[in-house]
């Protein structure tokens, strides 16, 4: 009878501690907001035998993968992307407007599709809500809109350019 304990014994400590694995939603609330604050991909919490680990997908290597896939195309151009890209930070202070920023990493396009007319060109009239351009992040293409009405004094990238976070887009006057 001495084997049959054994297994009951033996089954009733991992039911012990899966009932003294509380999780505190907001501890893992907490947790998620201080990922997004610091711009965290992971954090872990151990307290004794209770970890908790909370992460998510970092939105800057996973929308860099798909242009770099397709860099091959312009072999020249990531050697060029940073005197660019100061150079179009340099640009948009001399000229005065509303700049249009970047919202996230990703791949601008200015049509919305290959071989389609640009949804915008240097002196284009636009209202506050027109669509200017796309940002590709993750396979999904989010329209970048003019936060005022006025007119495109300047595009600051090119079609299909891989842009950062906060990256100069387009100058509305």
């Amino acid at each position: 009878m001495a084997q049959p304990r054994k297994p009951a014994a033996s089954s009733a400590q991992p039911g012990t501690k899966d009932s003294d694995m509380r999780i505190d939603p907001s501890l893992v609330r907490e947790l998620a907001e201080l990922l997004t604050a610091n711009e965290l991909t992971e954090i872990e919490v151990q307290d004794g035998e209770r970890r908790i680990k909370v992460s998510r997908e970092p939105a800057a290597i996973i929308g860099t993968a798909p242009a770099a896939a397709s860099a091959p195309v312009a072999a020249a151009a990531p050697a060029a992307a940073a005197p660019a890209g100061q150079e179009q930070a340099a640009a948009a202070e001399d000229v005065a407007g509303t700049t249009v920023k970047s919202p996230m990493v990703g791949t601008a396009y200015l049509s919305p599709e290959p071989g389609a007319n640009a949804f915008i060109e240097v002196g284009t009239a636009v209202k506050a809500g027109d669509t200017l351009l796309i940002v590709e992040a993750m396979k999904v293409m989010n329209p970048i809109t003019a936060p005022t009405g006025g007119v495109v004094k300047k595009i600051l990238i090119a079609d299909a350019q891989p842009v950062e976070f906060d990256q100069p887009l387009v100058i509305i006057g």
